[in-house]
């Protein structure tokens, strides 16, 4: 018999399906000589440290740092992982070959080979190494099975990676909150959450010691375009005036004028950090929401595996392109000009050196059914920049005006956009800002010409560095907390980031959920209990963005064979000794970390529900049946939002909500037929009535 493992429950089934293993029992599918089975998520962990020694479950300074001589692995605590488990260790010694069919990824390789070692399975191992969970990807997986022994290094990486965030997560915490924690505080430190959240505070400390100060410019209208003084800022209104009473009355004259012609490249296609990026700015999602809903587009087939970290797709893909394209039924009108001629192989899509893993995100060309609006939105996001890449470069005009009053130069710069290309495909997302391109067209000047200008004094104030928000710091995290804008020189440092993709939204998550940050519209703050914590920590390469980057690339090269695994952990044991003698044997400085206040849930009183209207703050979360529904700007939601998760945006598929129909949707969960819903990547409006499905998201019907 041959044991298939998948990574969840619905996988399996569609593994079990193709395959033919068509009789379900409990706890696996069976049939024409296969059993499959599944996880779902980690069913076994990293032992804790009271399970080495009793003694190591209390947190003792004496006792640091913690390290077993030898890391073993457990079944997580949980009936039902503990049941699933035992059914995977029963099949496996029945089994004479195992099929990994877990995720195709780091996670997805340990999670998998610490089950199979715990079930002490040993026979041979063979790997399903698949992008995309559609019925071809699968069929064809099964034919190019690989070798287990291939993936050894991934593995090994995976268990490095997970060593040494216990090593520090456990010593770390323990070390700072006995050190300097008072009460019941925990002081949480990890390898990747404490210089992200370090981050954080740096900013906003230079946010806080920023001085606004005004200024003065100069400027001119000449035939109607402002030219702009190139000299520096004034720093006072009177010399200003001055510099104003010395261009009345002298002409303006011009003295060059320049008009270039340059093409602007094609986006790149999205590796999951660029599209949780692009989710959080178009949509305000976050990047755990954009995870989440890239995550169900996968399991529904219509994406390929969103964790990557690469925006190439690999060589094989091209001959294929053409059918993903026509699939795309929605989007004809883009792609049907594109599908007239062969497509392009260019080395910015197209390219085996920069593909690892797993090519960028691209969708299959199955057309997609009863999904979500957030999901389509994040659809709509990854189709459009799958047909961008095919389509030519962009025409641009840029002007540039040089100008003098006596000895004063002034300058003008502006754009046309000649040829529309790829932002052809993006023109009805931002209609305001195509009508600016196109209509942001500069007079011909000649050289030479002289004429009566309009000065005038332009007041202005210095602004302070901006707070980061999800996306901005999701980009910082990508380049160790460098500020890069180059797309190539953004992937040469994506082996130096902090995290990975698939694990970056979840460490924002946990500086949430340890109230180290919050956010104040689109901004991350850091609460006093953060700017406490990193005022605590001395120790710089805890802090450092650029050195943690440093093991993340050390990490990577252990996966391509280039780093050998132990000594990776053998550096971060010494760091970790070195950590601990250094704050333990500091002179105590006990630092009071302030909590934020707790708000006390109050429960409002029952609403007295009149025929004639119903309120929406009356009404009870429909999910977690516990708390309120409260508005927000630009959603309705439950009042316990983090635990709960529950809301609705106030405009979905271009049409604005009203009260009334929010309330039926809470209420009896559905509104009636509402006209004239916007479909991305369909012309003509749809009817229908917007449904709450099991999952509480909401669907049109």
């Amino acid at each position: 018999m041959k044991l298939c493992i998948a990574e969840k429950p619905s996988v399996a089934k569609d593994i079990a399906e193709i395959i033919g293993a068509k009789q379900r029992n409990d706890g696996y599918w069976e049939g024409n000589g296969y059993c499959v089975t599944w996880t779902f998520g980690h069913l076994c962990t990293l032992k804790e440290p009271h399970d080495y020694k009793e003694s190591w479950k209390y947190w003792k300074l004496e006792d640091l740092p913690i390290t077993p001589d030898n890391f073993g692995i457990k079944v997580i605590e949980d009936q039902g992982v503990k049941r699933q488990f035992a059914c995977i260790e029963k099949l496996v010694a029945m089994a004479d070959e195992v099929i990994n069919c877990g995720d195709a990824g780091q996670e997805g390789e340990l999670i998998q080979r610490w089950v199979l070692h715990k079930a002490k399975c040993k026979v041979p191992i063979k790997r399903l190494w698949i992008s995309s969970l559609t019925e071809e990807a699968i069929r064809e997986g099964f034919e190019k099975l690989q070798d287990g022994k291939k993936y050894d290094l991934l593995y090994q990486a995976g268990a490095a990676r997970a060593i040494g965030d216990w090593m520090l997560g456990i010593n770390g915490t323990r070390l700072f909150t006995k050190k300097f924690g008072q009460g019941k505080v925990t002081l949480s430190v990890g390898r990747v959450q404490t210089p992200t959240l370090a981050m954080i505070v740096q900013r906003q400390l230079e946010i806080n010691a920023f001085k606004i100060e005004e200024y003065w410019e100069l400027k001119t209208l000449y035939r109607d375009t402002e030219f702009q003084c190139q000299i520096d800022r004034l720093s006072s209104e009177d010399k200003a005036n001055k510099g104003l009473e010395y261009l009345k009355d002298k002409p303006f004259e011009i003295v060059s004028f320049e008009q270039k012609e340059v093409r602007e490249g094609n986006p790149r296609l999205y590796d999951l950090t660029s599209l949780q990026v692009d989710g959080n700015k178009k949509y305000g999602f976050s990047a755990d929401e954009t995870l989440k809903q890239i995550q169900s587009l996968y399991e529904k087939k219509l994406v390929t595996y969103p964790r990557v970290d690469t925006t190439y797709l690999s060589e094989d893909l091209h001959p294929k392109i053409p059918n993903v394209l026509r699939g795309l039924k929605y989007y004809s009108r883009f792609t049907e000009p594109l599908l007239q001629k062969p497509i392009p192989k260019t080395k910015q899509v197209f390219d085996d050196k920069k593909v690892t893993d797993h090519h960028a995100i691209m969708p299959t060309g199955i057309v997609p059914s009863g999904i979500t609006p957030a999901e389509q939105q994040i659809y709509d996001l990854i189709c459009k920049r799958f047909i961008a890449v095919f389509y030519p470069e962009c025409k641009v005009s840029n002007t540039t005006v040089m100008g003098k009053v006596d000895e004063l130069e002034f300058k003008a710069t502006g754009k046309q956009i000649i040829e529309l290309g790829w932002r052809e495909i993006y023109q009805s997302d931002n209609p305001k800002k195509a009508s600016k391109d196109e209509e942001n067209l500069m007079p011909v000047f000649e050289e030479g010409e002289k004429g009566p200008h309009e000065p005038f004094v332009h007041q202005g104030k210095t602004s302070p560095p901006k707070h980061y928000t999800e996306a901005t710091l999701l980009r910082a995290m990508e380049t160790a907390g460098k500020q890069v804008d180059d797309e190539e020189m953004r992937e040469l440092m994506k082996d130096n980031g902090i995290g990975r993709p698939s694990t970056r939204a979840n460490i924002i998550e946990t500086l949430f959920r340890r109230k180290y940050i919050e956010k104040k519209r689109k901004n991350l703050i850091p609460t006093s209990t953060g700017m406490g914590l990193i005022g605590t920590i001395q120790n710089e390469v805890l802090k450092s963005a650029e050195l943690t980057g440093d093991w993340e690339k050390k990490l990577r090269m252990i996966e391509k064979g280039e780093y050998e695994s132990d000594v990776f952990k053998s550096e971060l044991f010494t760091m970790v000794r070195e950590l601990c003698d250094e704050v333990i044997f500091s002179s105590f400085r006990p630092i009071q970390i302030l909590h934020e206040p707790e708000k006390k849930e109050v429960k409002p009183k029952k609403a007295r529900v009149k025929k004639e209207k119903v309120n929406l703050t009356d009404l009870d979360c429909p999910k977690c049946k516990k708390a309120k529904i409260m508005k927000g700007k630009s959603a309705v939601g439950c009042t316990d939002f983090k635990a709960c998760g529950f809301k609705i945006p106030f405009e979905l598929l271009g049409k604005k909500l009203t009260e009334s129909q929010l309330v039926l949707l809470i209420q009896i969960g559905k509104t009636g037929t509402i006209k004239g819903f916007e479909i991305p990547g369909n012309p003509d409006p749809k009817d229908g009535k917007l449904v709450l499905d099991d999952g509480f998201n909401v669907g049109l019907s």
